[in-house]
């Protein structure tokens, strides 16, 4: 027996070295950073306050489509559970990011100056 020789009996005449043609791939957008290389002007905490206001219009737009279902106004009960389901994930999401922070912060803290 051969120890390089093929592992499968359906893989027989096929060298395990031989070239495999690789599909092409499409070719992925590339990404603009910008020609300036300005550092961005928004700062930590507006980002923080971004994800908070992003979060709380999740939140207000499945309370809102939630009511009209509950109250007979619309008949997309899908339309509601899946905003309560993107209001949940998001929100969950939030709150890791904050046990991170918090983390993070608390680690710098431990560190000797």
């Amino acid at each position: 027996m051969n120890p390089l020789g093929p592992i499968s009996p359906l893989l027989n005449g096929v060298s395990p070295f031989s070239k495999i043609d690789a599909p092409t791939l499409p070719k992925l957008p590339s990404i603009h950073l910008g020609t300036t290389g300005a550092v961005p002007t928004e700062g930590f905490g507006q980002m923080l306050d971004g994800l908070v206001a992003s979060v709380d219009a999740k939140q207000t737009e499945a309370k809102a489509l939630t009511q009209k279902v509950l109250l007979g106004d619309s008949d997309q009960l899908h339309q509601s559970v899946i905003a309560m389901q993107e209001a949940g994930v998001s929100f969950s999401l939030m709150v890791e990011v904050r046990n991170k922070l918090i983390e993070s912060y608390q680690e710098l803290m431990r560190m000797q100056a």
